[in-house]
């Protein structure tokens, strides 16, 4: 299987194996420029992957199905089968691409080398000229402007830094309909466009749709329709993204250097935070997420995902094959989509074009939700656009792979209710039918099969951070790193289920026309109320109170044990919630390094001016806070290095 696509009028040619391509230009005088993929083609790739996989979910499959079959399978039984098979698929799919991902960055092999040779790195490759004009575009929704905007200044000032800042312009895309917070940004907007002090052909424009036609997909079109004649590229930032100018231009040379790719992104780390349900989540996030991608990475290759910002998009190829659909039928499973980044991801892809990511750290920064809640409430949007996902699933002319990924999409929603059917299923099966102590340990043992596989990539992130040279000191040290893993798969552990019920209800709402209204979200604001804790995490405390009691008295103490991870969690939503939401917890985590990243231990320049100090308070005297006017300064120099 060839690794890149041929187009009409593209003078790159393909190896017989399909690891080498060529650019060709016989009018040219300079040495044609050969990239080579090392290692297993593609195709190879993703057969291996296919087969660890299916080899593993079947051999946990039997397992289960072991356990259920000495007297034949009931009802209950295949419905704990089938939802184990249901939620299976996710969980075994990042555990391989987890080990992967760790054996490709420290076995004997170059990751760089078999999956992003076209993306050179170092600072003798930083690029020094482009011959592109890329529009950053900010989308704004009903939030305060303020914080965006100051993101977006530090974002301009670094790309001031690398002298190639002319290439850009800026544009603030809003969807406001609140008139007092329009108002707001009208405001902030001016006020910003005077400090950055862009030349006039490149002066940031700002502009407010009065209707919201087709959420951020419709902005994101509208402004093409208008604007894309003039940019190569569009690079799409969340309002909580940010981005060092030196990130932005070696994309930027990258899709110069490659035209057959239309959408390349790398990793999106979350910034260091007050919050502490923030830092603990992104935290585990950070190094898991490293060998996950990586792993990924090395088999979607050309086919990849795409997250939605912080990503640099060719722009006519956009325009030509990325015009989504309205879906007959009304909200939420009808209309336009929500979802709209995976699937233009499989559009971009029938079109021709590559879809890229790059499995490493290149300081692109998002901020993460303050609390449980808004980590929920987001999950639910997204969990709603994916469940339009099916109607695509035999859209004409997508690539296998992208039909693999829209489905994973959808069972990735799938899974929890799964998991909870399943073990509905299996608690009243131990009531009614008596809890058989002699199956008590071999369901430990796939329970502790299953546990094990799905904290994988933490794992795996842990295990990488201790094997390279120089990362432990990065998160905070040995005893800070290694307490911090502790705590972290611990709140998984309380979360998944909280998280399960959740997602469980507001499927059963959807087809009745439930719905998550996208509008401004709580970036950073602490503090959730024991009325709004029982509000949100009510129905999950009585559920766990009920099931662990029903369990304890119906079935007795052993089957409440092999439940205990979910009951646990279910149990303590309510104070797990007000817990990691208070402002003392977040306080006490900053103070003592609890979930440091990286950006916490050596501060990157791009991030200096907006950081606040209370989520760095732990570091030395020599490592602190800057001044202001060191902060300024630093802020228009060229980025030193890459923290990858």
């Amino acid at each position: 299987m060839d690794l890149h696509t041929s187009r009409p009028n593209s003078t790159e040619t393909a190896s017989d194996d399909g690891l080498e391509s060529d650019r060709t230009d016989h009018h040219a005088t300079a040495p044609e420029e050969v990239f080579r993929y090392e290692g297993l083609s593609v195709g190879t790739r993703r057969i291996i992957v296919l087969i660890l996989n299916i080899g593993t979910i079947t051999a946990l499959a039997y397992g289960l199905f072991r356990i259920l079959s000495p007297d034949g399978i009931d009802v209950f039984e295949a419905v704990m089968l089938l939802g184990f098979l249901l939620a299976m698929p996710w969980t075994v799919l990042g555990f391989w691409n987890a080990i992967i991902g760790l054996m490709l960055q420290h076995g004997p092999g170059d990751p760089a080398r078999s999956i992003y040779p076209f993306y050179p790195t170092g600072l003798h490759n930083r690029p020094r000229v482009l011959s592109s004009r890329t529009a950053l575009t900010l989308f704004l929704r009903n939030e305060d402007p303020l914080p965006p905007l100051a993101r977006l200044e530090a974002m301009a000032e670094s790309l001031k830094a690398t002298g190639l800042a002319h290439h850009f312009r800026i544009f603030v895309l809003s969807d406001t309909f609140d008139k007092a917070v329009a108002e707001a940004e009208m405001t902030g907007f001016e006020r910003f466009a005077e400090v950055v002090a862009m030349p006039a052909e490149s002066r940031p424009i700002y502009r407010r749709r009065e209707i919201n036609t087709g959420y951020k997909a419709g902005n994101i079109h509208e402004f093409l329709d208008q604007h894309g004649k003039d940019y190569d590229f569009f690079l799409p930032l969340d309002s909580d993204s940010v981005m060092s100018g030196d990130a932005i231009i070696r994309l930027v040379a990258a899709m110069e250097r490659r035209p057959e790719i239309g959408i390349l992104q790398t990793l999106v780390v979350g910034m260091p935070a007050t919050s502490g349900f923030a830092r603990m989540f992104q935290f585990g996030m950070r190094h898991g997420m490293r060998t996950f991608t990586m792993g990924a990475a090395w088999w979607n290759a050309d086919c990849g995902p795409y997250w939605g910002h912080n990503a640099l998009i060719r722009t006519a190829a956009f325009q030509a094959h990325c015009n989504l659909p309205v879906l007959p039928g009304s909200p939420p499973l009808g209309g336009h989509v929500l979802s709209h980044d995976q699937l233009e991801a499989a559009y971009m892809r029938r079109g021709g074009y590559e879809v890229r990511v790059l499995p490493i750290e290149t300081q692109s920064f998002e901020a993460n939700p303050p609390t449980f809640p808004d980590f929920a409430k987001r999950d639910l949007r997204w969990c709603q656009g994916n469940m339009q996902y099916w109607r695509f699933l035999f859209e004409p002319g997508l690539k296998s792979l992208s039909r693999f990924q829209l489905l994973q999409a959808i069972l990735m929603y799938v899974a929890p209710p799964a998991w909870i059917a399943a073990t509905f299923a299996a608690a009243w099966k131990a009531m009614s039918a008596g809890f058989d102590p002699a199956y008590l340990q071999l369901g430990l043992s796939l329970f502790a099969a299953i546990f094990f596989m799905s904290i994988a990539p933490k794992l795996a992130g842990m295990l990488d951070v201790c094997l390279t040279r120089g990362a432990v000191r990065r998160y905070g040290g040995g005893l800070r790193f290694g307490f911090s893993v502790v705590v972290e798969i611990l709140a998984s552990m309380l979360m998944a289920p909280i998280i399960a019920v959740y997602v469980s209800v507001f499927l059963l709402g959807l087809p009745f026309g439930r719905c998550v209204i996208w509008s401004g979200q709580n970036r950073d604001r602490l503090g959730v109320s024991f009325r709004s804790a029982l509000k949100t995490m009510g129905l999950q405390t009585i559920i766990g109170f009920s099931l662990g009691i029903t369990l304890l008295f119906g079935a007795g103490a052993s089957a409440l044990f092999w439940t205990l991870p979910m009951v646990a969690g279910l149990c303590l939503a309510i104070p797990f919630t007000m817990l990691t939401a208070s402002r003392g917890f977040g306080r006490w985590t900053a103070r003592f390094g609890l979930f440091a990243v990286p950006e916490e231990v050596r501060m990157p320049r791009i991030l200096s001016p907006l950081v606040p100090h209370a989520a760095r308070r732990w570091r030395r005297p020599d490592h602190g806070f800057r001044s202001k006017q060191e902060e300024t300064g630093a802020s228009r120099q060229i980025l030193a290095e890459n923290h990858t």
